[in-house]
């Protein structure tokens, strides 16, 4: 090897250079040094650049360890010879030592983390033009295995932060894809490299990262699901700051672009990672105002499910949920609130209705009450809030909400009930005209139709729930019309007996059993001839209609048709419970009546036929021992009076023949069946 092969070096400052031992190749870099500095007080540049491409390249291309080694130290000397005036050679010293760092040998990526610490000491702010390549090296050595490496790179990690955060030249916009594109890595290190200069930037005054949290967001939310607990620490520590830099100054947030991300984590099942994201939902929707409206369909996705968490690990979730929820019905459905909104060029206008419906009626078919209920009390909002604009995103939900009745909870029920009325009521004053009332009431007697055990178990409860809904005489007079076209036949029997006892007995249906009662007016006589022809398919069910109504003689025709009849076992058992029934509270003004008045002989003449129907049971007993309280003189004295058609109640207008004609053609056809 000749002197002029690696010139301006000695042949002797090489070998000293490539030396395993430290100390001749610290020798050999001071008289590099001192060479440099000879050169550059000449402006010898051509000198300088042929020193450069003797270590960088020459040198650097061989493969003994040693002799890459003394590369490195040499090209840091270069550097400390130049001083400040190592910018105009930056690319030439620092690319051929980034290359070293991704050498297999631990040694020459140590040596190559030195020697580079040592360029940028010097280099300082001039070397942020070369800072693409140098993170990106950094991000490497950052996950590197060997500890002694890590170390290196912990400290020259600490020397690039100090010069960005020190200059004012340093290109954040350019930077944040680098930060972006590294975030999705799985290795514990890089991540926690990549937080740490997060964090570092933002605790910079004159660094302004909240226009570009979009881009950072989606993948510091990431990590909080990360199995080491200092990397979760970390992000939950930069996400409060984020958090609290927000809510400083709302302005210069671009909450659409982040909105969505947040949705997405929000549904996490790991707690830590769903909470924080609910929490930022929670501001955003609060601070956003009608921005976030529509966004209102993914926000609830995420917070109407969580709803239902019962476990007190899960308490805070469930809670920010609810908070967020609430937040969000005021935004939509507060007349002020849409009006602020919509001053700022938002509001309602900005709701994605027939998305939001879509995830509402999703919702109905979650497994937990909790989300359920929260979803049909959306919807009844918005069926109140915009009546003409849900009207339209009826046909999405109807089904849904027809099948939510069939649920085992009795609040889901009363929910899709009141929805359920609300969009039969929508657009109209009159019932009988709106185009799902018929609809909703033929595909609940699907349903009971459908299920035998769903008309014992919820029937009575759906239709008492919708009575209170919806006028209770125009649900009677409606199913009355219905019942009949229904299949099978057997169907109307079992609805009627349960509308009879309902009539009878229940508080939700006193004031159209108080009208019946009186039977005193045109409205409540059409009402009883509306009723008549669908109560035909239960006699006894008929007859307990005709002794509410005070109608006896046509008690008596009717119980006279009844030996015509098949008497079954279920036939005694509605009998029963109509002696039950005659024993109440309810019908307390008709055994007075057994005491006189125009009527009592016909009363008493009907209960006796209905005695007659009954086996020697205990409703027997308990029947008869009734009439037989009626003292004899009163019987005596109404026996031999004569009624005075004049006080009779019956109203001309009623056809009770014709009824009966059509008591008796239903039962035929019965019979046919």
């Amino acid at each position: 090897m000749s002197e002029r092969d690696y010139a301006p070096l000695s042949t002797a400052c090489v070998r000293g250079l490539c030396d395993k031992i430290y100390d001749k190749r610290k020798f050999a870099g001071v008289e590099i040094e001192k060479m440099v500095k000879d050169f550059s007080d000449a402006n010898n540049t051509s000198q300088i650049k042929r020193l450069i491409r003797v270590l960088g390249q020459d040198l650097m291309a061989s493969t003994n360890l040693n002799v890459k080694n003394g590369a490195l130290m040499g090209l840091s000397s270069v550097a400390v010879g130049l001083g400040k005036g190592c910018a105009d050679y930056l690319p030439e010293l620092t690319s051929p030592i980034v290359a070293c760092l991704s050498e297999s040998e631990s040694r020459v990526r140590y040596q190559a983390a030195e020697a580079l610490f040592n360029v940028l000491k010097i280099a300082r702010g001039l070397s942020l033009q070369q800072f693409p390549a140098l993170f990106e090296a950094l991000a490497r050595l950052a996950a590197d295995p060997e500890p002694q490496v890590k170390q290196a790179a912990e400290l020259l990690d600490r020397l690039l932060k100090d010069i960005v955060t020190e200059s004012s030249s340093f290109d954040l916009a350019a930077f944040i894809p680098m930060v972006r594109a590294r975030m999705y890595t799985r290795n514990a290190f890089a991540r926690q490299f990549i937080v740490s200069w997060v964090a570092v930037l933002d605790a910079v005054p004159d660094v302004d990262l909240l226009p570009h949290l979009p881009e950072l967001l989606d993948g510091l939310f990431k990590m909080l699901d990360d199995p080491n607990q200092e990397i979760r620490r970390m992000c939950d520590v930069q996400l409060n700051e984020f958090l609290r830099s927000i809510k400083k100054d709302p302005s210069r947030v671009d909450f659409p672009a982040m909105i969505n991300i947040l949705i997405t984590h929000a549904q996490s099942p790991e707690e830590q990672l769903q909470l924080s994201a609910i929490t930022w939902l929670k501001q955003f929707v609060e601070l956003a105002g009608g921005a976030a409206l529509p966004f209102a369909s993914g926000v609830l996705c995420a917070v109407l499910p969580c709803l239902a968490y019962s476990d007190d690990s899960r308490k805070s979730i469930r809670e920010t949920a609810a908070t967020v929820n609430f937040q969000l019905t005021r935004l939509v459905v507060s007349d002020e609130e849409g009006e602020a909104a919509g001053e700022a060029g938002e509001g309602r206008d900005g709701l994605q209705l027939s998305a939001m419906v879509d995830v509402l009626t999703s919702m109905l078919h979650h497994a937990a009450v909790q989300t359920k209920v929260a979803a049909l009390h959306w919807l009844l909002r918005l069926y109140n809030k915009l009546p003409a604009q849900m009207f339209e995103q009826t046909d999405k939900v109807f089904m849904s909400l027809v099948g939510s009745l069939t649920d085992s909870e009795d609040d889901v029920v009363r929910g899709a009930l009141a929805v359920l009325a609300e969009i039969c009521s929508c657009n109209t004053d009159d019932l009988e005209s709106s185009p799902y009332y018929n609809k909703f009431l033929q595909a609940l007697l699907r349903l009971l139709a459908a299920d035998e055990n769903l008309l014992e178990d919820r029937g009575a409860f759906i239709i008492r729930q919708l009575c209170v809904l919806v006028n209770a005489e125009a649900v009677y007079s409606a199913l009355s019309r219905l019942l009949p076209q229904q299949r099978p036949q057997s169907l109307a029997r079992r609805v009627v007996e349960v509308l009879s006892c309902m009539l009878l007995t229940a508080g939700e249906l006193r004031e159209l059993r108080r009208a019946l009662r009186h039977f005193d007016s045109p409205k409540t006589h059409a009402l009883f001839t509306r009723l008549y022809p669908c109560w035909c398919h239960s006699p006894v069910s008929l007859l307990a209609l005709c002794l509410l109504t005070h109608n006896y003689s046509h008690c008596n025709m009717l119980i006279s048709t009844f030996g015509d009849l098949e008497i079954t076992v279920d036939f005694l058992t509605e009998v029963d419970k109509l002696v039950q029934l005659i024993e109440s509270p309810i019908f307390a003004y008709m055994r007075l009546e057994l005491l006189g008045g125009p009527q009592s002989e016909e009363l008493r003449s009907a209960l006796y036929g209905l005695l007659m129907l009954l086996p020697q049971s205990e409703a027997f007993h308990t029947l008869r021992d009734r009439l037989q309280c009626v003292p004899q003189h009163i019987i005596t004295h109404t026996a031999h009076e004569k009624s005075d058609p004049a006080s009779s109640k019956v109203p001309p207008a009623i056809d009770f023949d014709a009824l009966l004609a059509t008591f008796r053609s239903t039962q035929a056809e019965l019979r046919r069946c």
